[in-house]
């Protein structure tokens, strides 16, 4: 692939200055891409998402190449007993790709793709233009922002971040450097989320006064062995628990499980807030906005200390105009818009209003039309040549997910929050604001 005449370079100075967010010096470049050019994409974290994306990404194999690879664990099978089914990790994921493109004709693939333990070496090699991050939520925020600084534009999973103060820290970082980020909330790349938005933003729901966001229960109990163990020999559990604390190794808590800790997750609320939610803001139009209060009601935790995430769950938020949504395990799982004209329920594979003409494909909703996408990691890739803002930036992400983090917040509390979105406070309550911007890093990840 002809490489842009500037990226070594620009490359070189930004691996320079290390991690630090400031210099604004940097001017915004745009990449004068040849149609017959391919992205040359680098996947950090193989595990089932990791391999949910480097599908999609095979399948856009004209446009884009896998070129790296990393994870620190060289083989697992997830929750699964050992040697049950595919595996999962670099040695499996290596194979998959080579399998994938010899499928296709490409050949050699596989001698082409560079494997690492550490993800900052696959950062340094100038040939990689962007990556996807599919590691679990703690590590989000260090891996984006290490790759920003190392030149390179972002595919990150959702939730954006696992803190507050990391999703302010990396919406600051992609405006400063102004790359192309994408967060994987592939339900705005679905014409049915589409379609529940634009009914909202037309008035054909009339004015929207209730909105039900549905949400899966937490974990009550553990959902593997907790029996301590040994850390397999193929694992580097230290790098894997990274910034975060260093928990006793067991099954129950690593692969797939790992969400029902905050040390590395923020339990299967978080895990869905940044897909149902998201939407709920996109039709609210808040995607850089918030609600004004927010309070945690009726959390339950699990009777083991293996999990501290809750189980049942409420978040009650209010938006301007006296809207008022439930985050909610008690909720129908998707997302409901209530308004004076009638109503519409969205999940995947589903949409039904009040009205069943509005759920038909071909249905107009009025002229205010949002951004349309039918496959989200082709907008992130063409996003990455026309240097365009994707359907799901940073911000976006980051606000999406922000009730989540002041319902802990509240909850640890015990009282409502009075949100100010437009300066990210918390109204006259300096405790509050306090535990917002918690961000313990284990050394050397500080």
């Amino acid at each position: 692939m002809t490489r842009p005449m500037f990226s070594s370079r620009r490359r070189d100075f930004l691996i320079a200055g290390g991690t630090c967010l400031t210099g604004a010096s940097l001017a915004s470049q745009v990449i004068a891409w040849s149609p017959n050019d391919h992205l040359q994409i680098g996947v950090i974290g193989l595990g089932s998402r990791g391999y949910n994306l480097i599908d999609a990404l095979v399948g856009h194999r004209d446009h884009a190449r896998i070129v790296a690879i990393c994870d620190v664990d060289v083989t697992h099978y997830r929750d699964r007993t050992w040697g049950e089914g595919g595996g999962f990790g670099l040695i499996p994921a290596g194979k998959k790709i080579e399998a994938a493109y010899a499928k296709h004709g490409i050949a050699n693939s596989n001698q082409n793709i560079s494997r690492h333990r550490d993800y900052r070496d696959l950062l340094a090699r100038p040939e990689v233009d962007a990556v996807v991050v599919a590691t679990p939520d703690h590590w989000h925020a260090r891996c984006t922002l290490d790759a920003i600084a190392a030149g390179k534009d972002v595919y990150c999973e959702k939730p954006v971040t696992h803190l507050f103060s990391e999703g302010q820290a990396v919406c600051r970082a992609v405006a400063m450097r102004d790359v192309v980020f994408q967060t994987g909330s592939q339900q705005r790349s679905d014409w049915r989320f589409r379609r529940a938005v634009e009914l909202a933003r037309n008035g054909v729901l009339g004015n929207i006064h209730t909105i039900k966001v549905g949400q899966q229960a937490g974990y009550s109990e553990p959902m593997g062995d907790t029996k301590l163990a040994k850390v397999p020999k193929q694992l580097d559990y230290d790098f894997w628990c990274g910034p975060s604390p260093v928990l006793p190794y067991m099954r129950a808590r690593h692969h797939r499980w790992w969400r029902g800790h905050r040390a590395y997750g923020g339990g299967v609320l978080m895990d869905w807030i940044g897909h149902h939610n998201d939407i709920a803001h996109w039709a609210l139009g808040v995607d850089e906005s918030g609600p004004e209060e927010v309070e945690a009601v009726d959390w339950t935790f699990p009777e083991t200390d293996v999990y501290d995430t809750p189980v049942q769950y409420t978040i009650r938020c209010r938006y301007r105009g006296g809207v008022t949504s439930t985050i909610s395990s008690a909720n129908t799982p998707g997302l409901e818009l209530v308004g004076s004209l009638g109503s519409v329920y969205v999940n995947r594979g589903k949409l039904q209003a009040s009205d069943e003409r509005w759920a038909v494909a071909d249905f107009n909703p009025g002229t205010i039309k949002v951004a349309a996408s039918d496959d989200h990691m082709g907008n992130f890739l063409q996003c990455v040549r026309s240097r365009q803002a994707t359907i799901a930036t940073a911000e976006t992400g980051h606000r999406s997910i922000t009730p989540g983090h002041l319902g802990y917040v509240s909850h640890a509390l015990g009282r409502s929050l009075q949100w100010d979105a437009l300066n990210e406070r918390v109204v006259n309550d300096e405790a509050a604001n306090r535990l917002l911007q918690v961000a313990r890093y284990r050394e050397p990840w500080g």
